[in-house]
């Protein structure tokens, strides 16, 4: 086998396999697969949108995180929305603005970093050419799409309960949203619609032909500012020009024997090593799976790493985060001895209903031992898109705390905190895990389970990323529809609330794929209609 990719779009996951077979490295079937998954799921990520990505490369002595989130942009002040804050999401995903004009259209952007992500990545690290990796997203963005399930549930699903703007009114916001998104008599494309976007298939052209600069400097560049200053939005040929990708050493923290690489701040490998930290001093194996107690540890471990999130997670070059102490062993320890104990930690949060984050991963794996995960999103769609260009802006803005003084408060060109985890998993200096998960807040939860249900239940990587999840971001436990009743009636009489989701599937997405001793297994969470194939 030359390798195995899975990703949450089937179309985008036979991109990249194709890649593998014609003999490009994990690196360019990850952004070949990336640039397809902005085609064919335009609202989860796009060349408008932002991420992170972590890439080892064993022969060539490389492990290096790229980070290229979104930043805020430079006109942007800490207290220009202050007077309009309402409230969070029960998940603490969003903060909600009583206009919601950090959600909806162009003031809610910040500066797109997808297109210089992938493009340093292919440059420094694969082997294949810009325009031989985008070829088969521009043929799709011209060809069309399927609306799959997961897409239309996106589209459709009513948040007014949240606070938040529905997608479908973020899809209506433009000309080109009507005109691709909508039948002529205004409904909704449904699933089995084709969805082709001849605007999108052009811009990636260009840039396929030009490379990143035309979206940053050029001609691209000079459009994006252009509708920005006549939509009222920040963003600027100086946003634009000064984007730069950052480069950052993984960090790093043990689970029972297994090297965990994470992605450092602001993205979220400390919360993930965090919480499988606190899990390590309990026995989980001992305990029946998805029962009362390893719940409550679960749940418990949880809310601990949200308070520290909360209290100290965002962008390091604006903050100061406290990686010693969130990293350390003893730390976890003494999280774990108050859960231990019986202690009920409280994240106190307004109690609405929970959104669907929009997020979207690729893992691969390879022949040479390489191992990449990619992490990209919109952050949530803004709604907004430049008309002759075709993506949809990050709404990324809709993540910064409009009160001042606090760790995610807006800051000119800051990066808002991300959960953002994409992850590998290493045993004896050889990686042997790459994973990771679309999901906002629930990222992190979703992953830690995953990589539990392999470690501990032993488990498949299909197994693993299927079985029912929990998250616990608030005073509230949050169950998968499969989590037993009789389960949660336990739990209860602990004195917990908990929240049943409709959802077979639900918390995050984890996406992976597993080394085995006769080549790999991958799994993709049926929520997202995803695959894995091995080539």
């Amino acid at each position: 086998m030359r390798g195995m990719i899975v990703a949450a779009q089937p179309e985008a996951a036979e991109v990249g396999a194709e890649i593998l077979r014609r003999g490009g490295n994990a690196v360019d079937a990850a952004i070949a697969c990336a640039f397809s998954q902005g085609v064919v799921d335009p609202q989860m990520c796009g060349i408008g949108g932002f991420g992170a990505m972590q890439i080892c490369l064993p022969r060539r002595g490389v492990h290096t995180v790229l980070e290229f989130l979104a930043r805020a942009p430079l006109a942007a002040t800490a207290d220009m929305w202050a007077d309009r804050f309402v409230g969070q999401t029960r998940d603490g995903f969003v903060f909600l603005m009583s206009d919601h004009a950090n959600e909806l259209g162009h003031l809610a952007a910040g500066t797109p970093g997808n297109v210089a992500g992938y493009s340093e990545a292919l440059a420094r690290f694969g082997t294949m050419e810009l325009k031989d990796v985008m070829a088969p997203a521009i043929a799709q963005a011209r060809g069309g799409f399927m609306v799959r399930p997961y897409v239309h549930y996106y589209w459709a699903i009513d948040q007014r309960a949240t606070g938040q703007i529905n997608t479908q009114d973020k899809l209506r916001l433009s000309e080109t949203g009507r005109a691709i998104y909508f039948h002529p008599d205004g409904r909704l494309k449904q699933p089995g619609d084709i969805v082709a976007n001849p605007d999108l298939a052009r811009t990636l052209e260009r840039i396929a032909a030009a490379g990143p600069d035309i979206f940053y400097t050029g001609e691209i560049a000079q459009e994006i500012a252009a509708d920005m200053a006549a939509q009222g939005g920040l963003l600027t040929l100086d946003d634009l020009a000064a984007y730069k990708v950052r480069e950052k050493a993984p960090i790093w923290g043990d689970y029972r024997g297994f090297r965990i690489a994470g992605n450092p701040p602001a993205a979220g490998g400390a919360s993930l090593i965090e919480l499988l930290q606190i899990l390590e001093v309990f026995d989980l194996s001992a305990l029946p799976h998805n029962g009362a107690e390893h719940i409550r540890i679960l749940a418990e471990a949880m809310k601990w790493m949200t308070i520290d999130k909360d209290a100290h997670m965002g962008d390091p070059d604006f903050i100061d985060v406290p990686l010693d102490m969130l990293l350390s062993p003893a730390y976890a320890t003494e999280r774990a001895a108050r859960i231990r104990a019986g202690e009920k930690a409280s994240v106190p949060r307004s109690e609405l209903a929970k959104d669907p984050p929009d997020t979207t991963v690729c893992c691969v794996m390879d022949e040479e031992g390489n191992a990449v995960t990619i992490t990209h999103t919109l952050g949530q769609p803004s709604g907004a898109i430049t008309p002759g260009l075709g993506f949809m802006y990050n709404g990324t803005m809709s993540g910064f705390d409009p009160r001042p003084g606090r760790a995610a408060s807006i800051a000119p060109g800051k990066a808002r905190g991300s959960a953002m985890a994409p992850t590998i998993v290493f045993k004896n200096d050889e990686p042997v895990i790459a994973i990771g998960a679309p999901g906002g807040t629930f990222i992190v939860p979703a992953i830690a389970q995953a990589l539990s249900n392999v470690i501990d239940f032993k488990m498949s990587m299909a197994e693993a990323v299927a079985a029912p999840r929990i998250v616990c971001l608030s005073d509230t436990i949050d169950v998968s529809n499969r989590v037993q009743r009789g389960v949660t009636d336990e739990l209860q009489a602990m004195g917990y609330t908990v929240a049943r989701s409709y959802q077979s599937f639900a918390f995050g997405a984890p996406h992976g794929v597993r080394v085995e001793a006769e080549g790999w297994t991958g799994g993709a969470d049926p929520q997202r209609d995803g695959m894995a194939i091995g080539v």
